[in-house]
């Protein structure tokens, strides 16, 4: 043993059995990564029904399932679209195999080049099977499924007669050929990596816990606060990679959603520079007005991303660092709340990570939107501290917490209203009586403040709601209202492939075994009603619940119609996540319970350390697939110095396939030009107007309403059109062809005016 100086504490040297699980981890580690073996088949999905056109995103899928595909298209899955799965099947053993497709549309399943299931057609979900003899080892496979609009349904089975049907084990199924001991031997491997890791983790020596480590586990005496921090980005990393590898180049551009939200953030740190007064004048859905108000307008994360893109960041770079960002913030100011709360450590940093890493937010990756709650736990903080002492300041902070939120997302601006005000509720003992008479006028002030703050941030939604309809219908709330199945859903990689595939929906609602276990224990332990914060947490919890039932719930229709806030909540089935912030939270009540009743210190520290392992392994997603991002074409900038400019591009796409032209809004961040596309979560009538007169481009009809619309450029993506086509662009009368980016096959076009009208911009542009 050897004994520290004067400037540190006693070093324990480790002992033999924590080496031996060491090299036994470093051994298994490197034989894993030895053999290699990647589970899956490679997938490569098409936006047209025929398996052509241009690549929609492409990757490794290692599970082929309905719930797998709303995965991929991040729970927005378009009406229309193709894949092809292709690689191999390890097949265990020799002799006549049975294959079904269950699919709605049309699916084919070949072996070996062999057609062996035919589901052909559009047609609602049908079984239909074939039979092949197969040796032992790899097949190669070829799986294709087109969705021609409605429902939409894929499921592959196998079984060895004359055995019943089953799904084809994702671990058999690998890229590049290997024979069936090596994918056995690497999902051993695989398997054995996780306990060698625990066996390090757990089981190391009581030798090793020297004073400093136990007080990092009981509670950090030394700047906890930027420890847990710290903690909270690289697990920010870790369940978002390997996006960290390269944010400047990947993304989830695949879903329109992501493009919308670059395209929102640089909107409004350009607007905010050049014509603040007219920052919801977006140049969306030419000649409308307040078209940023069609979406989240997101101000709170558009200021902390004006940094990066004032130093030249892309919206996507800019959009992948603000999305760590957002999973490090809201965890960590969770942490620091609750560890207030419970005065332990242990218990924020388990409520921080169910707080940040669920299944929601990990599956609506593509919504900046719901990826920064951070003032969300600070606003419950001060609520609390209103509640127990009313002041002033108290007052302030809790306005000051709640508009931050606010200007994150309408969503969030009703979702905490909702719980501030049940949260409230559920103390009675803070404001009724003598208590209550000093409490309400500092409320009062709270809600005044904030009210006050959020006004010119909300009037151009009630513009657009006046103006030109912006609203949600009842059809439409009990259309994204809450299932069961939500509630079942979760994208974590082990929670998902043991059982909740069977279930996956677009809105991930599952808020994890360890975290219900935990919360679970604070509910039969009493601290769930017997503490005031937890208290309030459940109350609000119990009634996002119920409210995500939408019209379902008895009352909830009568709010939507009588309460100005709720018509801006399209989809009520995500007032779930208040039930997931509930549960985070009072899961850090029952760890601090846990931990007090555990006297034992290397039991507690141990104790401590498995609840946060398996917190974060649960949660764990990742790899999270992401479609590379290389530049916006440089043609874009020919109209940068264009100020009289307005464009549209082609192809013009109908609203009921609009997401498709969620790349024109990121591309015009290069010119920020007015332009008669979009792409929102509210489409004008105009914009189907447009749609109809433009829609047999390039005729002459379609060209003269570009004119009468006051259009003075187009961009066309000449991939999208045939030879005869293009030929009858540079032919017409109303056009006149600027230039060609070869390299991004795309053509910028110049619309000539009527007689008398004012010179086109691209002719008057600088190069």
């Amino acid at each position: 043993m050897l004994r520290a100086s004067r400037f540190g504490p006693r070093l324990h040297l480790p002992h033999p059995r924590f080496l031996l699980a060491i090299a036994l981890w470093g051994v298994v580690s490197l034989a894993w990564a030895g053999f290699n073996v990647a589970h899956g088949l490679h997938a490569t999905y098409f936006e047209t029904t025929d398996w052509t056109g241009p690549v929609v995103m492409s990757g490794l899928d290692a599970r082929i399932s309905t719930g797998h595909l709303t995965q991929r298209w991040a729970g927005t899955v378009p009406p229309t679209f193709s894949v092809q799965w292709s690689g191999y099947l390890a097949v265990p053993r020799a002799g006549n195999y049975t294959f079904a497709t269950t699919s709605d549309d049309g699916s084919w399943l070949y072996v070996d080049g062999q057609l062996v299931v035919r589901n052909g057609g559009r047609h609602s979900a049908i079984t239909r099977t074939g039979r092949i003899p197969l040796s032992r080892g790899p097949h190669y496979v070829v799986l294709r499924y087109f969705q021609a609009g409605g429902p939409y349904a894929i499921r592959w089975l196998w079984a060895r007669d004359p055995g019943a049907l089953s799904p084809v084990p994702s671990w058999l199924l690998t890229p590049v050929p290997h024979t069936y001991a090596e994918m056995l031997t690497g999902r051993v491997l695989g398997w054995l990596w996780w306990p060698c890791a625990m066996v390090v983790l757990f089981f190391c020596p009581r030798s090793l816990w020297t004073r400093t480590e136990r007080t990092f586990l009981d509670g950090p005496r030394h700047h906890p606060a930027v420890a847990c921090l710290v903690l909270f980005a690289a697990l920010a990393i870790l369940e978002t990679w390997p996006l960290a590898t390269n944010p400047a180049h990947l993304s989830r551009n695949d879903n329109a959603d992501t493009e919308l939200n670059e395209w929102v953030l640089a909107w409004d740190v350009h607007q905010a520079v050049h014509d603040p007064l007219h920052l919801y004048d977006a140049n969306i859905f030419y000649p409308e007005h307040d078209t940023l108000a069609y979406s989240e307008s997101m101000i709170v994360q558009a200021a902390m991303g004006a940094p990066l893109l004032w130093l030249g960041a892309s919206p996507v770079l800019t959009y992948n660092l603000l999305l760590l960002l957002g999973f490090t913030l809201t965890g960590w100011a969770m942490c620091l709340v609750v560890a207030r709360w419970t005065g332990d450590w242990i218990a924020g940093l388990a409520s921080g990570v169910f707080m940040a890493f669920n299944a929601h937010v990990l599956t609506r990756l593509p919504h900046m939107q719901i990826q920064h709650v951070e003032f969300f736990p600070l606003a419950l903080l001060s609520l609390d501290l209103l509640l127990t002492d009313p002041r002033l300041r108290h007052a302030v902070w809790l306005a000051v917490w709640y508009t931050l939120q606010a200007l994150t997302s309408v969503y969030l601006l009703v979702f905490v209203a909702v719980a501030l005000v049940v949260a409230a509720l559920a103390r009675p003992e803070d404001w009724l009586g003598r208590r209550g008479r000093r409490l309400w006028p500092f409320a009062a002030l709270a809600a005044g403040l904030a009210a006050a703050a959020l006004l010119p941030y909300l009037w151009p939604y009630w513009v657009a709601f006046h103006d030109q309809g912006l609203s949600r219908t009842v059809a439409d709330i009990q259309k994204y209202a809450a299932s069961w199945r939500d509630y079942l859903s979760t994208p974590a990689n082990y929670d998902y492939q043991l059982w909740s595939h069977r279930w996956f929906s677009g809105t991930a609602l599952f808020p994890g075994w360890a975290a219900l276990i935990l919360a679970g224990v604070a509910v039969a332990g009493g601290v769930a009603f017997s503490d005031r914060r937890a208290r309030m947490c459940l109350a609000f919890g119990v009634c996002g619940v119920a409210l995500s039932f939408g019209g379902r719930l008895p009352g909830y229709v009568l709010l939507y119609r009588f309460v100005p806030i709720f018509r801006g909540i399209r989809a009520p089935a995500r007032f779930g996540y208040l039930g997931i912030v509930a549960v985070a939270v009072l899961a850090g009540f029952g760890t601090a319970l846990l931990r007090r009743r555990l006297t034992n210190g290397t039991v507690r520290a141990l104790a401590s350390a498995a609840i946060l392992i398996v917190a974060v392994m649960e949660t764990l997603a990742a790899p999270i697939y992401y479609s590379p991002f290389d530049h916006i074409p440089a043609i874009y900038g020919r109209l940068r110095h264009a100020p009289h400019a307005i464009v549209a591009e082609f192809p013009f796409y109908s609203s009921v396939a609009i997401f498709h032209g969620g790349r024109y809004l990121l591309d015009s961040t290069r010119n920020w030009r007015p332009m008669l596309n979009g792409y929102s979560g509210f489409v004008p009538g105009s914009y189907d107007r447009h749609f109809e007169a433009l829609r047999s481009f390039p005729s002459a009809s379609s060209v003269g309403a570009l004119q009468a619309a006051g259009v003075t450029d187009i961009f066309v993506r000449l991939w999208k059109y045939n030879p005869t086509d293009v030929a009858r662009m540079d032919r017409s009368p109303g056009l006149h062809l600027v230039t060609v980016d070869a390299g991004d096959d795309i053509a910028l076009y110049a619309v000539k005016p009527v007689p008398g009208g004012a010179p086109h911009a691209a002719a008057t542009a600088g190069p």
